[in-house]
């Protein structure tokens, strides 16, 4: 069964950093693509960080670059999010995704507070 496990969410003080994990089992995770969402309190979920199945090509959204990086360690099936310069406005729950062609499966999520 296709289960992903976000890890690394927390407080953290304005322009922190965190590494957010995302640990895939269930699925050859490395056949895929894997992103990264978030979805702050009130507000639709929106698309962060993409990367492809072999890490060699990725694709972030204008609000991060610069700032957040995605990974993966396919011999880990793991996904990284590196954020650095948190902004108090990137307080959300952040969620790990795949879509191997027959579903979308989203993570359970884990939570990034950014406040002083």
């Amino acid at each position: 069964q296709l289960k992903l496990v976000e890890s690394g969410g927390g407080l953290v003080q304005p322009g922190g950093s965190l590494r957010l994990s995302c640990a895939a089992s269930g699925f050859t995770s490395s056949n895929y693509p894997m992103s990264w969402y978030r979805q702050a309190p009130g507000k639709e979920r929106a698309f962060i960080a993409t990367i492809g199945s072999a890490g060699g090509s990725t694709n972030c959204a204008d609000s991060v670059k610069g700032r957040f990086t995605i990974s993966r360690d396919n011999a880990k099936n793991t996904v990284y999010l590196q954020m650095s310069n948190l902004k108090p406005g990137e307080t959300a729950v952040y969620y790990c995704t795949v879509h191997t062609g027959l579903s979308r499966s989203w993570g359970q999520g884990t939570q990034v507070t950014v406040s002083s």
